[in-house]
């Protein structure tokens, strides 16, 4: 009896680390909106690191928060790092590409509480009096990454963050 359940566990595992291996090398968690706003009102929000706390959700995880800014102030080459021993972990972002009022793209590298590299593109783009934004992270899916993935939904919890800062940024742009 006690063989039977070994087996029948082996296997099961077997079965969800074999599953886990067949899931995507790289992953993409995108959110939009519309702000009733200019692409150029909306654009320095972005594009420096020191006016997110107006929008970022990531921002209010944790008030005892070490920030330290570097390189320009805004655009390519801007840098923004944290230190949070609490949910926020440890990692830095830096503006890899800015193009006035239409893209900036990000090199996001965290060192907590997971090691990961990814970029994150903000699209805007002119819709009439509005401006459709979008939030993009793209990244690479390890093996133990997709083992978590089988239990959560990396997408919808990420993405929920990208929603509250859209809305964030959308509450401050059309103020």
């Amino acid at each position: 009896m006690l063989t039977t359940i070994l087996v029948i566990l082996v296997v099961l595992i077997a079965a969800l680390l074999i599953y886990a291996a067949t899931r995507p090398d790289s992953f993409t968690v995108s959110r939009a909106t519309s702000i009733n706003a200019s692409p150029e009102a909306i654009f320095p929000m972005i594009n420096d690191f020191r006016r997110w706390s107006l929008w970022s959700p990531y921002e209010k995880l944790d008030p005892e928060m070490k920030r330290t800014f570097s390189g320009n102030d805004s655009g390519k080459g801007a840098a923004y790092a944290w230190h949070s021993g609490g949910k926020a972990g440890i990692g830095r972002m830096e503006i890899t590409n800015s193009v006035p009022s239409s893209l900036i793209a990000l090199k996001l590298d965290f060192e907590k509480p997971f090691k990961a590299n990814n970029t994150v593109d903000f699209i805007l783009t002119p819709s009439g009096n509005a401006t459709a934004v979008s939030w993009a992270m793209h990244g690479r899916y390890p093996f133990i990454a997709k083992l978590m993935g089988v239990f959560m939904n990396f997408d919808r919890l990420v993405g929920k963050d990208f929603e509250v800062g859209l809305a964030n940024l959308k509450n401050a742009a059309e103020k």
